[in-house]
């Protein structure tokens, strides 16, 4: 949801500032709930103004942070499994992560997770006759 504008929030403040009104009326009012008419006044006071604040940011994974080992990791041992990347992970740095967390992990440095099996690469093609 987009936040909403400095000018509606400056109008909130306003006409509480003005009156003597109660926070749920003003609410009433402009159609937003108590909370927020509570924390613009709260705003208003300790910061001095009502604009609103940046939203969002995503939690950071700590694997975000070893992108070096994570690179030297998949160097090291090439064909192994989301499953054994987890377990040498945890026993080497003694931090255990899921699979699908070392998945993102990999997957936001590029580095590849398809493995080919050695038995179906070096076997033979079959030809097939219709």
């Amino acid at each position: 949801m987009k936040a909403y504008s400095t000018d509606f929030r400056e109008k909130i403040v306003k006409a509480y500032e003005q009156g003597n009104t109660s926070v749920r009326k003003v609410a009433y009012r402009f159609d937003v709930s108590k909370s927020f008419v509570q924390k613009l006044l709260e705003m208003k006071k300790t910061e001095g103004h009502v604009e609103p604040r940046k939203q969002g940011g995503g939690m950071k994974s700590e694997l975000d942070f070893h992108q070096i080992e994570l690179v030297e990791m998949v160097e090291k041992y090439p064909d192994a499994t989301l499953s054994e990347y987890c377990e040498y992970w945890g026993q080497s740095y003694d931090m255990w992560v899921s699979t699908s967390a070392m998945c993102r992990a990999l997957q936001r440095q590029n580095l590849t997770q398809k493995k080919r099996r050695y038995a179906v690469a070096k076997a033979p093609r079959k030809e097939f006759k219709s």
